[in-house]
């Protein structure tokens, strides 16, 4: 059973713009300054990247969705993105800052990532990354798994696509390959989708395809609808709908 995702920009903009709108906070963390030269790493489709683009003009992103980072080069073509792999890469010169939002816990091979995040890193370079931490989603993944198990598809139930640390967990993954985490932050995040009467299946069909793979796309509408209305009770108030999130904020630095 093959779990491929693949990105859809147009989607992902319209109906989860929360994703990087949210990361324009983490830029204030970063501080980026005119003469630096930074990398968005999981820079999905660039407005972040953008974004810092404004204080210094030496940026680059990188993304792993071949359909991200042609919908980045489409909207920004001056700024220098490249599909490449949070888990191993490596560029001509290191950076002053490696930023990153909402894109690590999609990152399996956590450690090799926190290696290469610290090798293309200057000395005294930071590292400002926020991510999922230790429950994100819980209370829709929950769902979706135990329905998926009610149906018979009992492999897509045990599959989970993501790394959500704990605070402690992913502090010391990035000690242990040389960093000094100079502050970390497990908060939550209830975080408002786009759409009153679609919210969660938006987010599922959106975030959780890799759940469905092999799964009958009658099955996977019934269950999607039925995950929506099992949250309904925890995650939908005053008519909206809010996913969630807990997040695991960090600004480390390589010395």
């Amino acid at each position: 059973m093959e779990h491929t995702l693949t990105w859809n920009p147009g989607f992902y903009n319209n109906k989860h713009a929360f994703v990087f709108n949210y990361g324009r906070g983490l830029i204030d963390l970063l501080q980026p300054k005119k003469n630096e030269r930074i990398l968005d790493l999981g820079c999905g489709a660039g407005q972040l990247t953008d974004a810092i683009s404004k204080f210094t003009t030496d940026v680059v992103g990188i993304d792993n969705s071949p359909e991200m980072i042609e919908d980045a080069r489409k909207s920004y073509p001056d700024i220098d993105f490249r599909v490449m792999d949070a888990s191993n890469f490596s560029l001509d010169k290191p950076f002053d800052a490696i930023f990153s939002n909402a894109a690590l816990h999609w990152v399996k091979k956590y450690k090799e990532a926190a290696r290469c995040m610290y090798d293309n890193l200057n000395e005294g370079g930071r590292l400002v990354i926020e991510m999922g931490g230790h429950g994100n989603v819980e209370t829709i993944t929950n769902s979706l798994q135990k329905l998926l198990s009610k149906k018979g598809y009992l492999e897509q139930s045990r599959f989970f696509p993501w790394y959500f640390p704990t605070m402690g967990a992913y502090a010391a993954v990035l000690e242990n390959v040389g960093f000094r985490v100079l502050v970390a932050q497990h908060y939550d995040r209830p975080t408002e989708l786009a759409d009153e009467a679609t919210g969660i299946m938006d987010w599922l069909n959106m975030f959780g395809d890799g759940f469905f793979a092999g799964v009958d796309e009658k099955d996977r509408a019934e269950i999607i609808h039925e995950v929506q209305e099992d949250v309904k009770p925890e995650l939908f108030h005053d008519r909206k709908w809010y996913a969630d999130y807990k997040r695991l904020r960090i600004l480390a630095h390589k010395h």
